[in-house]
């Protein structure tokens, strides 16, 4: 199993699928990448046990054979090395491999391949296809909405829900929540699933420069992603997701319409001076007129900022936590945004006033927090 190949090659490839592996592994084998050769075809693999992620290439190579080499050595050397060809050359005896180079030789212990996770084979699948533009967008506006709450799992995961209609994606860790809608793209029967967290961000990696279209594939319990040479795999989030429908006030006579970096960066000036607990701010509304400011009593600081807004409604007085403000206002495309409300104790909903895409729609919701008058 010996082969030749290009170090900045070999390197893309790896970074590509290393955000898969966790830093304190117990199974030494689950900080190696795996090696297979078959057919003069090079497939990389990495797994943490719960996802694994397979990317190939084509290669010059005497025959065929698997080693696992320890991630974090072989990243360190080839970050180091100019762009040359390296020879690979495997001691299947020992599990070793020794890099050789244009100036010098270096030396790999590894582990047997053949004790390497092996990626699950999905069966009584179900298979959609998903422009990778589509997918790309809906993780990057959803993610960041999860949970972290171990008692509660299926809220640490975005909900994909495929219709003949449209094609839903949902998050909420119960403070805020994000309903992002493509009526651009459809399955041929409905389906849903929980995908977690940490796929999600890799995946969102690996999707940069894209065009593909993502073949998805699933079960009960996995998840199999598939475009180009790369393949993800993962493990699905057991539970049944809660109903989001309800929790979204219907009944918003109170809209707020305003220009969304002017109110992105007063949020984030004034956020400053907020409770370093709470990350209070208050929006007073009169007319056309909005006050935003924030109090941290402790330390007796303060900040407020006016705003120009346009307004339909009754004059009231709503907190927010200014980070979750921060997080949605920033992940919305528009020019300006519209804040509907219902009452101070009820949540606010965010949505973009122009689309920037007529086949999206995407809808944001934050719980108020109770001001201290």
């Amino acid at each position: 199993m010996n082969f030749v190949i290009s170090s900045s090659t070999l390197l893309k490839h790896l970074k590509s699928i290393g955000g898969v592996l966790n830093s304190n592994n117990t199974i030494p084998i689950l900080d190696c990448f795996l090696f297979e050769i078959q057919n003069g075809e090079l497939t990389l693999s990495a797994s943490d046990m719960e996802t694994t992620i397979t990317t190939s290439l084509k290669i010059e190579a005497t025959q065929g054979g698997t080693l696992a080499i320890p991630a974090k050595t072989l990243l360190d050397a080839l970050a180091n090395l100019p762009e040359q060809p390296i020879s690979f050359i495997i001691d299947n005896k020992k599990f070793s491999a020794k890099l050789k180079t244009e100036t010098g030789d270096y030396t790999l212990t590894g582990h047997n391949g053949d004790e390497y996770p092996k990626m699950p084979k999905l069966e009584s699948q179900t298979s959609i296809v998903i422009k990778s533009d589509v997918l790309a967008s809906a993780i990057n506006k959803t993610i960041f909405a999860t949970g972290n709450d171990d008692l509660r799992p299926v809220m640490s995961g975005v909900y994909c829900q495929f219709t003949e209609t449209n094609t839903i994606f949902v998050a909420t860790d119960a403070h805020k929540l994000v309903r992002y809608i493509r009526n651009d793209a459809k399955a041929g029967s409905s389906a849903s699933f929980i995908m977690p967290k940490k796929p999600l961000n890799v995946l969102k990696t690996l999707l940069v420069g894209v065009d593909d279209a993502i073949k998805v594939e699933f079960n009960k319990t996995n998840a199999l992603f598939s475009f180009g040479n790369v393949n993800l795999i993962c493990r699905l989030i057991d539970g049944k997701y809660p109903n989001y429908e309800a929790v979204i006030p219907k009944q918003n006579p109170n809209k707020l319409t305003i220009d969304r970096s002017s109110f992105l960066g007063a949020i984030k000036r004034v956020s400053v001076f907020a409770n370093k607990a709470t990350h209070q701010v208050r929006l007073k509304i009169n007319g056309s007129s909005l006050i935003v400011s924030a109090e941290d009593l402790d330390f007796a600081n303060e900040g407020h900022e006016s705003l120009k807004c346009s307004y339909i409604g009754e004059d009231m007085e709503i907190g927010f936590n200014s980070k979750f403000l921060v997080e949605m206002v920033s992940n919305l495309e528009s020019d300006e945004i519209t804040i509907e409300m219902s009452a101070p104790n009820r949540a606010g909903i965010i949505v973009p006033s122009q689309k920037a895409n007529p086949g999206e729609d995407v809808l944001m919701l934050v719980m108020p927090v109770m001001l201290n008058n």
